[in-house]
């Protein structure tokens, strides 16, 4: 019993390490390991060796897996470009296999030690994550030398002898067993280390371990596809492909396990080193062979798995928010940007709806205004739910003010929406059902103010894009002409009622609501440019404290 629990206890330490070396290298490079993703996705031979250097970074190519999925998904990545991204990771975690099998106790001690005194150190928070790193990585390999100590014992326990010998013999039961088991661990690393120890302490033979190794590729691919059942078709092309990769090599290997093994035996090499080496030459011969049909095995995938069609409120569903980066706090912001974008779009339709009403009395905009705030509010509390949950996870500081950046932006955006449905009733209630009109000088009037807010619309999600200090400087100006503007033409309108204008008297009030409503929304548009200019030092020390205490009603808004 104690040789069982040593031996459970040596393969949790060893998913564990993995696990800390993946997510502390995930939070401090993940933005990096994204754009490099990306940007080496355009060739496919780039692609795969981009593949293997990101799994050799992460030592996991689930890790990677989870990576690339999510990129396709969104569209950054096409999907042939992301299975030569995936057969990359596969060679890369051979190779990670074929580093950890050596004797490395003296290495593993010293990244112990280093990244404990690296964590504790706590100076910065990107040092914290490295020492994390360093104490996964040493823990990965301090876990292999207790799964040989503990598999030694085994070899004198005929129970033990028993359950592994029942294996032996039918290499299809060996290919299920292992496939299940790196499912289980959560690893196909592991389940290849395993196997190599089992061997070096003679429990099984090679008729054995190779199909074992076999299986645990056939699990990795499975287990990605598993952990993507309920994401979207685009997500799960890519895992899917990437396992009818390794069920194909796993076939045409098979029936040829046994000359194989006769050919290594013929050899003379060692059967831990054995294992490590036919699991890296069946990733490199399955990636050498696969890059060729990526592009066929995409289109599969793609038939078997078509985008939904006619999807029900599809434009209120977010398309951004990736769960499985929540984790990550750079990749997780990244994807709430973007749909934050998205909503920016739709304030956009929404500003376009409302002229159109203004101008061409268009009561179907109405409606259209009204449809569009209601998506608006879904994706902001969408966007407001996920950013909560990505503030449970350690932040750096920049991370925080970008957090505080995109919840601003949402919610200005979100409020401008509510402006722009109230102005469109307004129209409607106070102009078209009682057959009035603006006179041509008010709406032009109108009409030039609600072109300037477009074009500040762009700007502002230009400098939320790209955090630019001399387009937020810009922005400001821009808000500062408006109201100068708003001005001149409240003091135009006033010249007209005092000319009895028949048309400025009926509209007067809706006229100065609407001049109200749309510097109110060009004042939301410009907020996104405080917080950059204040980093930037060059906002004055009243307006600071103003920003300061408008963030402080952005997240306690965002908090209701």
């Amino acid at each position: 019993m104690t040789t069982l629990l040593n031996l459970l206890a040596g393969i949790a330490l060893l998913v564990w390490g993995t696990y800390l070396v993946r997510s502390s290298v995930l939070r401090v490079y993940g933005a990096q390991l994204r754009r490099f993703l990306t940007e080496s996705a355009g060739n496919r031979f780039i692609a795969l060796f981009c593949g293997l250097a990101v799994t050799s970074v992460l030592q996991s190519s689930t890790a990677t897996a989870l990576l690339t999925t999510s990129f396709s998904g969104s569209g950054f990545i096409a999907t042939h470009a992301a299975l030569a991204i995936m057969l990359g990771a596969d060679v890369g975690t051979a190779l990670a296999a074929l580093f950890l099998s050596r004797d490395l106790s003296w290495v593993s001690s010293l990244l112990i030690f280093l990244g404990v005194v690296v964590f504790l150190s706590r100076q910065r928070m990107q040092a914290e994550h490295v020492g994390r790193a360093m104490i996964g990585l040493g823990l990965m390999m301090l876990a292999l030398k207790l799964v040989v100590a503990a598999t030694k014992p085994l070899t004198e326990n005929a129970g033990a002898q028993a359950v592994f010998g029942s294996l032996s013999g039918d290499p299809l039961l060996d290919v299920v067993f292992a496939a299940v088991f790196a499912v289980i661990a959560y690893s196909s690393l592991a389940v290849v280390l395993l196997t190599a120890a089992l061997v070096t302490s003679q429990v099984i033979g090679l008729d054995t371990a190779l199909p074992l190794v076999l299986g645990a590729n056939i699990g990795s691919g499975l287990l990605a596809v598993l952990m993507t059942l309920k994401a979207k078709p685009e997500v799960r092309r890519v895992p899917l492909g990437n396992l009818l990769f390794k069920l194909l090599g796993v076939a045409l290997v098979l029936p040829f396990i046994n000359p194989v093994i006769a050919w290594i035996t013929n050899h003379g090499w060692s059967p831990a080193l054995t294992v490590v080496l036919f699991h890296f030459a069946f990733n490199v011969s399955l990636a050498l062979i696969g890059i060729t049909f990526v592009k066929p095995v995409a289109g599969l995938t793609t038939s078997l798995l078509p985008s939904r069609a006619n999807a029900v409120d599809s434009s209120s569903t977010p398309r951004y928010l990736d769960l499985q980066t929540l984790t990550t706090p750079s990749l997780a912001l990244a994807n709430a940007s973007r749909e934050a974008l998205r909503v920016g779009d739709y304030v956009s339709e929404m500003l376009g709806a409302l002229g159109r009403l203004i101008r061409d009395k268009d009561r179907s905009a109405a409606e259209y205004v009204r449809q569009l705030d209601d998506t608006i509010d879904s994706l902001y509390k969408a966007i407001k739910l996920y950013l909560t949950q990505v503030s449970r996870s350690p932040m750096t500081e920049a991370e925080s003010r970008r957090w505080t950046d995109i919840i601003s932006f949402t919610i200005n955006l979100e409020q401008v929406g509510d402006i722009i449905e109230k102005s469109a009733n307004d129209v409607v209630g106070k102009n078209l059902d009682r057959q009035r009109h603006f006179s041509p000088a008010g709406l032009a009037e109108l009409m030039d103010l609600h072109e300037r807010l477009h074009t500040n619309l762009a700007l502002a999600m230009n400098v939320f894009l790209n955090n630019d200090v001399h387009d937020a400087q810009r922005l400001v100006e821009e808000k500062v002409k408006f109201r100068e503007l708003e001005m001149q033409n409240y003091e135009k309108h006033l010249s007209r009622l005092a000319d009895q204008t028949v048309q400025s008297l009926e509209t007067s009030s809706l006229h100065l609501d609407l001049m109200r409503d749309l510097k109110r929304i060009n004042s939301h548009f410009c907020s996104v440019a405080y917080p950059i200019l204040e980093s930037a030092g060059v906002l004055s020390e009243s307006r600071i404290r103003k920003v300061a205490h408008d963030r402080d009603v952005t997240i306690a808004e965002a908090a209701r």
